[in-house]
C-alpha cells in the first residue's frame, strides 16, 4: 500500500510523513497534493488568532478536548515562532499541548512561522490539506500572535476566532489591521480578570461602530478561562452553529470560491517565475536588474521582457 492510500485510511505515520513533504515543497509536495486533492473540501479549518500572551493554545487545547467529548477528530496545526538558530519552529505551542498526546482522534502539528507575515506558516494551506484529505472533521490552525497581521489567516479559514484579553490594550489594537472585519467569533479569554465585563462592552462598541453584521450572522462576544474550562462548550456550539450558517447561507460556497481564485493565482505566478528562472540566462537577469538598479528600465518593461524573451508572451498594457 502507498503512502497516499495509506494516509486516506487513517496511519498516522503516513499522515506524518506527507505532512513532512508537503513542508519541504518541491516536485514530491506537489505529487501528494494532486493525489490527496479530490479527498479534500470536508472539514471545518477553524483559524484562531489574537496578541502573544491571550492564552490561545491554552485555549485551543481545552477546545480540542470539548470537541473530542463530543466525539469527533481534530487537528492542530500550531505555528510557533522560528528559531534564530536553526530555522525550525520553537515547538513551545506543541509542549503547552501535552495533554491531547495520546488520543488517536487528535493530532497535533508544529510548523515554523519562517518569517512569514500574517502569523501563518508558507505551506500551512496545504498542511491544511493532508488533514482534511485523512479525514479530520476539524483543523485548527493557531497562529503565532504577531500581533495586528494576523488577518491572512481569515483567508485559510472558514471561522476565525479572535482572542483578546482584558486589561491589554487590545481595545486599540482590535480597530487596526482589519481585525473586527476578519472575526466570526470574539473571545474574551481570562475573564476573570479584573476588566473582563468592560472589554466584552468596548469590543460590542466598536462592533456597533464597524459596519452592519453580516445577514444572518451576528458575531458573539463570548467570555472564556481557559485555565478552568469555563465558557469552551459555548464557544464549540458558537462554531457549530457558525459552520450551519455558511452552509445555509451559501457563504461557505463564496469563501470558497475565493480561496481558490488566490490559490490559483499564487500558484500561476509561482509557476511563471519557476520558468523564468529556469529558461532565463542567469546574465540576463542579472543584466535586467543592474539596468533596473541604474533606472535606465522600470520593472514593469523589463518584466514584459523577461515573459517575451523567455515565455514568447507579452505582459497586459
Amino acid at each position: 500500500m502507498g503512502l497516499i492510500d495509506q494516509l486516506l485510511s487513517g496511519d498516522r505515520r503516513a499522515l506524518a510523513r506527507a505532512i513532512s513533504i508537503v513542508e519541504h515543497g518541491g516536485d514530491d509536495a506537489r505529487k501528494v497534493l494532486v493525489r490527496i486533492y479530490p479527498h479534500t473540501g470536508h472539514a471545518h479549518v477553524v483559524g484562531v488568532t489574537g496578541a502573544p500572551g491571550a492564552g490561545k493554545s491554552t485555549l485551543v487545547n481545552e477546545f480540542a478536548l470539548e470537541i473530542r467529548r463530543r466525539e469527533r477528530t481534530v487537528a492542530i496545526i500550531a505555528v510557533d515562532p522560528t528559531s534564530p538558530f536553526t530555522g525550525g519552529a520553537i515547538l513551545g505551542d506543541r509542549i503547552r499541548m501535552q495533554p491531547l498526546g495520546g488520543d488517536p482522534g487528535v493530532f497535533v502539528r508544529s510548523m515554523a512561522s519562517r518569517g512569514q507575515l500574517g502569523g501563518i506558516a508558507r505551506a500551512t494551506a496545504d498542511v491544511v490539506k493532508v488533514f482534511d484529505a485523512a479525514g479530520f472533521d476539524l483543523v485548527v490552525v493557531e497562529t503565532v500572535g504577531a500581533g495586528q497581521a494576523e488577518v491572512e489567516i481569515a483567508r485559510e479559514a472558514h471561522s476565525t476566532i479572535v482572542v483578546e484579553v482584558p486589561g491589554s490594550g487590545d481595545d486599540v489594537q482590535a480597530i487596526k489591521a482589519g481585525i473586527l472585519e476578519i472575526a466570526d467569533l470574539f473571545v474574551v479569554n481570562k475573564a476573570d480578570r479584573e476588566g473582563a465585563d468592560k472589554a466584552q462592552r468596548q469590543l460590542r462598541m466598536m462592533m456597533g461602530l464597524g459596519e452592519s453584521p453580516r445577514e444572518g450572522w451576528t458575531v458573539p462576544i463570548l467570555p472564556a478561562v481557559a485555565t478552568r474550562s469555563e465558557g469552551i462548550a459555548t464557544i464549540v456550539d458558537a462554531l457549530e452553529r457558525h459552520w450551519r450558517y455558511l452552509h445555509e447561507s451559501g457563504e461557505f460556497a463564496e469563501r470558497e470560491r475565493g480561496r481558490v481564485v488566490r490559490e490559483l493565482h499564487m500558484i500561476l505566478q509561482n509557476m511563471a517565475l519557476d520558468l523564468i528562472r529556469a529558461r532565463a540566462p542567469h546574465e540576463q537577469r542579472e543584466e535586467l536588474i543592474e539596468r533596473i538598479q541604474a533606472r535606465t528600465v522600470d520593472p514593469y518593461t523589463a518584466a514584459e521582457e523577461l515573459l517575451r524573451d523567455v515565455l514568447g508572451v507579452v505582459g497586459p498594457t
